[in-house]
């Protein structure tokens, strides 16, 4: 079985709303790391030294490849992030080789299975 990385960056308002999305559409879990600051085309605007930019959460999804489409499209879908710039964005990376994920193979090959 082969993986992907689905990484996204996006505000933290819509954390729970991607990640619960992502869900459905296939993924079986997920990391999330708060606290994430990038810069896009435009630089962010201060105030007196400090930023004013909106916070930002990374979520990391290790996922089947014949499913990581369909779940990236719903994550783009879900943060709105062609409809309203700078709200997010997300890609995804080939998984050479993956420890740990033994017990969702079954689940996976199932669901996969069914896609197909």
């Amino acid at each position: 079985m082969h993986f992907k990385l689905i990484i996204a960056l996006i505000e933290d308002s819509k954390t729970n709303a991607i990640v619960d999305a992502a869900r459905q559409a296939g993924a079986t879990g997920s990391t999330v790391i708060n606290q994430a600051r990038g810069e896009g085309v435009s630089k962010s605007k201060t105030f007196f030294g400090l930023n004013l930019e909106v916070q930002r959460d990374m979520i990391l999804m290790l996922v089947e490849e014949h499913l990581s489409r369909s779940i990236l499209e719903t994550i783009a879908r879900v943060g709105e992030f062609e409809e309203k710039p700078g709200t997010g964005i997300a890609f995804q990376i080939d998984v050479e080789d993956a420890i740990g994920v033994t017990h969702q193979i079954q689940e996976l090959t199932r669901v996969v299975e069914e896609e197909l």
